[in-house]
């Protein structure tokens, strides 16, 4: 079988994380949305919440939603997966991308990174830009999965 793992913060997951996801399933018969825990930072949905989310928004029986801690290439060697899955939304992106990817291929070299290009309709969105707008009272309604636009609301707030 052939799997990738598509790592993320998904905080909160977006239209544009759930296009790479359907497109992703497209090449690979397993796709693996694995939420990297940076223990420095203060999301908004907790891990457990993030995973529930994305689970609801992705039924799929080939998307598998886990976590992990430290080196994304070490999480893929303990899952025994040898591509990554990567999202691309505008240039800006590309150059911190490319970086790491060949930051985990010194590290890794058995791993390889697989970039796509995020859909047009989201090459805008970001989770950031996403937690941003709302947090002020802003319509993302069509920025995120319908699951996840009450539990957004929710946390600031909102009606």
């Amino acid at each position: 079988m052939r799997a990738a793992i598509y790592p993320g913060s998904f905080d909160p997951l977006t239209n544009g994380h759930l296009s790479i996801i359907a497109r992703g399933l497209k090449l690979f018969d397993r796709l693996i949305v694995a939420i990297a825990v940076n223990p420095k930072k203060t999301p908004l949905f907790t891990v457990e919440e993030r995973v529930e989310l994305i689970k609801q928004a992705c039924p799929d029986p080939r998307v598998e939603v886990d976590h992990f801690e430290g080196l994304l290439v070490n999480y893929a060697r303990q899952r025994s997966v040898k591509v990554l899955l990567r999202g691309l939304r505008a240039v800006s992106d590309f150059d911190y991308e490319f970086q790491m990817a060949n930051m985990n291929r010194t590290l890794a070299p058995d791993v390889e990174t697989v970039f796509m290009m995020t859909g047009e309709d989201y090459f805008y969105i970001s989770s950031q830009l996403v937690r941003e707008a709302a947090a002020l009272g802003g319509n993302v309604d069509n920025l995120v999965p319908k699951n996840v636009l009450p539990r957004l609301k929710e946390k600031f707030g909102l009606k």
